[in-house]
């Protein structure tokens, strides 16, 4: 919270109750995602490799529970399930973009549900988040999007140069793993909600 208000970021969230041990899968617009997600709920997430060895965001991301994940190694994949499994049956929270990428928060790119395994093997419940950046009349705002080819700087410079801007975080749902007959499913009901919330 410290960090949004050194930004200029205003949280907007819902309060719906999170059970404790969620699962929560947001779309992906900025690195501030984190810091918004946060502020909602104390939380681990999911992050490439390379991002612990990225200036200051590596050493907090180190520093706070950060579960680091190589994506071309299938058999660090099935380490990774576990690895989550057991900090959602410790009643930990447990975030993860599964666009894999980010986007200008204009567009919902495709869910990749691989990392949705950690729930369908826990129970776990799947909590979604539709996380956008507004101006103060509600409009949406491509000020702080951190994607092609817009490096760190200009992302914050981008941010700086608004006077005030909104984090708008909808939390929807939990959506139980058990009510699906796979994780693809699971994976189209949790896009769709986060659809729904970004609506």
């Amino acid at each position: 919270r410290g960090m949004l208000e050194v930004l200029g970021i205003h949280l907007d969230v819902n309060e719906p109750y999170l059970h404790p041990g969620s699962l929560l899968v947001a779309n992906h617009v900025s690195w501030v995602d984190v810091f918004v997600i946060n502020a909602c709920s104390p939380v681990a997430f999911v992050a490439k490799a390379d991002i612990r060895d990225w200036p200051i965001f590596g050493w907090l991301a180190r520093h706070h529970g950060t579960v680091f994940i190589r994506r071309e190694s299938r058999r660090h994949a099935r380490a990774i399930y576990q690895e989550i499994g057991l900090l959602l049956e410790a009643g930990k929270h447990v975030a993860l973009f599964p666009e894999g990428t980010t986007t200008d928060g204009r567009e919902l790119g495709n869910f990749h549900g691989a990392l949705l395994q950690a729930a369908v093997e826990t129970g776990a419940p799947v909590q979604p988040l539709a996380v956008s950046y507004r101006t103060p009349a509600g409009q949406l705002t491509t000020a702080p999007a951190y994607a092609g080819d817009t490096t760190l700087l200009e992302s914050l410079r981008a941010i700086l140069a608004e006077p005030r801007l909104i984090a708008r975080v909808r939390i929807q749902p939990a959506l139980s793993p058990r009510d699906y007959a796979d994780r693809k499913q699971l994976t189209e009901a949790t896009r769709a909600a986060v659809a729904a919330g970004l609506a």
